[in-house]
């Protein structure tokens, strides 16, 4: 039956998983029976409030999970630490999985230090599948933009590409795809690593762009910055980190793992001479990263070794979804 989530629902699943919304003093109100809004006291008039939104929609697996270091990512490349959450969660009926949902959501905030303040629940027959939008929003003293990049910083990557699609091939494809059982199970749990919030922590004080590679992978995440900056960059395929399990599954799917969802690794650009020490910072907190190429004048394209790019990537996960739906 359409309509709102009940209020025993809400009060059993949602009102009592909200993060560190508890011990936050900066949260006036957060969620509560009748409550359509959250109050939030910034801690300081020189910082600058950082808000992003994400839609899940087609992931079928640990949406919840997902959810949370997806919308707080774009917060972190901003330079900004997440702090507050609102969760839109839209089900196909009474049946979803909502108590399974919201104790991910509550996980995953406690684990990036984020209060979920207030959302949105119902029920829609429309839907084949739980759909999740969420909004962060953070603060910073020093906000960096996609549009930041200048000719003669260096390129840095993260972790390693294609991590959340990775974890969605395994979740939702790996019966298909015939992936053996112990490769499919490490790459599930890519999705713990999701999060750049630790990433943009270690590098943005000496970063000029940073950006969060979400559908169509460091491909299209490396175009955006050049787009955003108005330069060319230039990138070697073989400097891109890419794990054994995703180079498997990608493979077994026939998929490019520059050009699946990306989330988990984090795109930024240096100076030059920043390398050594953003690299040695993410080490220290325990973190991969590799320089992977260079920023030039140019006019907004990207360059992987020697194939230009300069229209938008198009995720090749989605025709997957959609031979997986009309089989259905």
């Amino acid at each position: 039956m359409p309509g709102k989530v009940s209020p025993d629902e809400l009060l059993a699943h949602v009102f009592e998983r909200t993060g560190t919304a508890a011990e936050d003093e900066t949260v006036l109100q957060g969620p509560a029976d009748g409550e359509d809004a959250a109050a939030i006291s910034l801690p300081s008039d020189e910082e600058t409030l950082v808000v992003s939104s994400d839609p899940i929609s087609l992931a079928a697996e640990g949406v919840g999970s997902l959810a949370v270091p997806i919308a707080c990512n774009d917060v972190a490349a901003s330079g900004a630490d997440p702090r507050w959450l609102t969760t839109v969660i839209m089900l196909p009926d009474e049946t979803s999985p909502l108590e399974e949902i919201t104790r991910d959501l509550d996980a995953a905030a406690q684990d990036v230090g984020a209060s979920i303040v207030g959302g949105h629940s119902e029920y829609v027959d429309q839907l084949e599948r739980p759909l999740l939008s969420l909004t962060a929003m953070g603060t910073t003293e020093a906000f960096v933009p996609t549009g930041g990049a200048t000719p003669g910083d260096s390129v840095l990557l993260t972790k390693a590409a294609g991590l959340e699609g990775t974890s969605i091939l395994a979740a939702d494809f790996g019966d298909e795809l015939g992936i053996e059982d112990d490769v499919r199970e490490r790459a599930e749990s890519f999705v713990e690593e999701l999060s750049i919030v630790p990433d943009a922590r270690a590098i943005r004080a000496d970063a000029t762009a940073m950006h969060d590679p979400t559908e169509g992978g460091v491909a299209a995440g490396l175009l955006e910055i050049a787009r955003a900056s108005d330069v060319r960059l230039e990138v070697s395929r073989d400097a891109i980190p890419i794990r054994e399990e995703t180079e498997q599954l990608c493979a077994a799917a026939k998929v490019d793992p520059l050009r699946i969802f990306g989330s988990g690794a984090l795109l930024a650009t240096v100076p030059a001479d920043a390398v050594e020490d953003c690299l040695a910072a993410l080490e220290e907190a325990g973190l991969e990263g590799a320089e992977i190429g260079t920023v030039h004048e140019g006019d907004g394209g990207l360059v992987i070794d020697d194939e230009p790019i300069t229209d938008p990537v198009e995720d090749d996960l989605y025709p997957l979804w959609e031979q997986a739906d009309s089989a259905d």
